[in-house]
This record gives C-alpha cells, structure tokens and sequence, in this order.
C-alpha cells in the first residue's frame, strides 16, 4: 500500500481549493493530506485543508524560508506548492530536500527571468517568441512618450507594473478628461492621460511600469507541465474571448510556449499567456506557479495538479495528451464553507502563539469562489 502524500500550499489563491479537491480526487487512488497557511483567517483555502495555520505578517524573505524549514519538518510535507516568497524558497531548494521536502517550482534562474517583465521580454524575444513592443517608465515624461508613440501608430497604449501578477495595477489610458460619466455604472480600467501625469509629477518616487498597446482577444493561457529533465510533458490552451471559455491544442499558441517552458526551464507548472497583436500572436505574461484555473483543464479529461505532485515525487508521467478537448464554457460563483471562527489580524509578536491546527469547518459561513458549472 502506497504511503499517504503531504502537499503544503502557502498563501495561495482562493481558486486553489479546485486544485486542492483534484489532488484528493487522484486517479492513483493515492491518500492526500493538503496543508495550508495564509495570512486571512477566512481565506476558503485554510477551510479546504485538512490542517492550517495562520502565517505570521511582516517576515522578511529570509525569515520566511526560516518559517517555511519549519512547517515542511513538524508537518512531514512531501512536496511544497510556493506562492508567496517563491523566489527565497526556491534559492534553499537544497536545505528542503534535506528534509524530505520537494518544491513544485521551478528553480532560481527561472524565477528571477520571469519576475520582472522587461527582462522576460527581453529574454524570450532573443530565442523567437514574439512580444508587444513596449516602453519601461518611471516618470511622467517618459509616460507620455510612450503613450504619443503608441497612438501615432494607432494603438491605445496601457501600462501595469514591471513585476507583479493576476492583472494588479493595469489600466488602459485615455485622452478623455475625469468626467461624471465615469462615475456611472462600474468601475473601469480606463484612466484619463492628464491625470495619471498628474499623479506622477505629485508623486515622492517614480514608478516602475511597462507601456505598451492594448493586446486584441482572444487571450489563450498555456498551462504547461514541465519536468527537471526540460522536456514538456503537458501543454493545454484555455482560451478567452468575453465570458466564452474553451481550449485549443493549435501550434500557434502551443509552439511558442514549450519554446518558453523547455528553453528557461519552467519545471513543473507555469502559465504562459497570449494575446492578439494584429494579426499575430505575441507574450503577455509568465506566471511561474500554477493557474489559478488550472482546475478547468478537467473539461479536458486531466487532472494536471496530480501529475504535477507525481513529477516532483520523482515518479515521470510520461507525455500527457488530453483524451478530448472540453466543451465552451463560462465561470460562475460558487459556495464555500469558511473556519466557524475568524481570527483578528494579530501584531507579528503575538501571531506565534496562536498558531495551531485548524480542524474542518462546521459553520455554514460561505465565501463566493470561481466555480465551473455542475
């Protein structure tokens, strides 16, 4: 009888309950015990687990590997899914392995391209793969620069942040002063020129963004399944066009993101997104971690977080083909239960204390969450 797996995930996303419920539901028939931790005491991951522990706040980097040693000892975990200080982690994938512990990441030369977009640009550009042209800013001159060399080319020009991830700090610019009209209905991402120069030149420090042109749907997300070996065992597109959901296995898409995969290394699972530019496909983004929809790929008949766990217990999978491509769909809000307490927030001297196993929850407290329809 195979041993139970212990798999940590740290701080991740709200959605990840799907990749928890997948890892349970393994076609190995294998026993899994997820553990969790978080800094939200209503995080619906911390209910989904079966042991969690609120993380302590304002951990350095280093400090954090040190709490991280920690948890993978006194809880026995197997394999490690890093989100929140991925890169500190995957730079002491040794003193893990010490102890038992495998990192679902991919290692640091990898992490380090994709954390910062203008380096990753540059970096999958010079082995083929296409990009937006683009412009890194840190002051208002600079902005409007780039923003008047976009639109002689007849693109409306946006911007987000130089590192970041899940759409955070992404606005769309327009030439249109701040007017009640954008006061109606929801809020937008569109953000007038004259006052985001505005908020600049007022501003103590300069920023760090990337300008470059509003990218045209579809935008298909590249789930890909790497192993320590380069090679590319899994690449399935989730595409989006408006709420319309669906899947490709088209080259022009897949080619460009085992390029990516295999060439720097993204061991394990990474998303790689596209865009539309013109009348070609170009980068968007690297996520170096698991899709927060990665649980949507079993529409496709896989279950990707479970051959993920495989990889990193050193047990190859082998080419993985999707049986079939899934159906279109669209994303609804679903249920879930929450812990039947919520903790305060705590000052970091007092978190240490508290820390303990969190049973399962018996409360009918619900959170919404990203669900696929029944």
């Amino acid at each position: 009888m195979l041993s139970r797996v212990r798999v940590w995930l740290n701080r991740t996303y709200a959605e990840n309950v799907f990749f928890m419920d997948q890892l349970r539901r393994n076609p190995s028939a294998r026993a899994v015990e997820i553990h969790a931790t978080h800094g939200d005491a209503d995080s619906p991951v911390l209910a989904a687990a079966d042991t969690a522990e609120l993380e302590p706040e304002g951990l350095s980097p280093a400090a954090y590997v040190e709490f991280a040693l920690d948890q993978c000892q006194r809880r026995g975990i197997d394999v490690f899914v890093p989100r929140l200080h991925q890169a500190a982690i995957v730079a002491h994938r040794a003193d893990f392995a010490a102890i038992g512990t495998a990192l679902l990441a991919p290692p640091p030369e990898a992490v380090a391209v994709f954390h910062d977009k203008v380096v990753a640009y540059e970096a999958v550009q010079a082995v083929g793969v296409p990009v937006p042209p683009w412009w890194r800013v840190r002051t208002a001159d600079e902005l409007v620069a780039a923003v008047e060399e976009l639109e002689a080319g007849g693109h409306k020009a946006c911007f987000k942040p130089a590192s970041g991830a899940g759409g955070v700090g992404f606005r769309v610019i327009t030439r249109a002063p701040f007017s009640l009209a954008q006061l109606n209905g929801f809020p937008s991402p569109y953000v007038s020129l004259d006052t985001v120069v505005e908020a600049l030149e007022q501003a103590d420090e300069q920023v760090d963004w990337l300008v470059m042109p509003r990218l045209e749907q579809p935008e298909v997300s590249v789930d890909t399944l790497t192993g320590t070996d380069n090679r590319v065992r899994l690449a399935i597109g989730r595409t989006k066009n408006g709420r319309r959901r669906g899947f490709t296995q088209h080259e022009q898409w897949l080619e460009p993101a085992r390029l990516i995969a295999e060439g720097f290394g993204l061991h394990y699972l990474s998303n790689i997104q596209f865009r539309m530019f013109g009348d070609r496909p170009v980068l968007m983004d690297v996520n170096t971690r698991p899709a927060g929809g990665l649980h949507q790929l079993s529409l496709c008949g896989v279950n990707v977080p479970w051959a993920a766990v495989q990889l990193a217990l050193g047990e190859d999978t082998g080419v993985i083909e999707p049986p079939f491509l899934g159906q279109d769909y669209t994303v609804v809000s679903g249920l879930r239960q929450l812990r039947p307490v919520s903790v305060p927030h705590q000052r970091v001297e007092e978190v240490e204390p508290l820390l303990q196993s969190v049973p399962a929850p018996a409360a009918p407290v619900v959170e919404a969450a990203q669900a696929l329809p029944l």
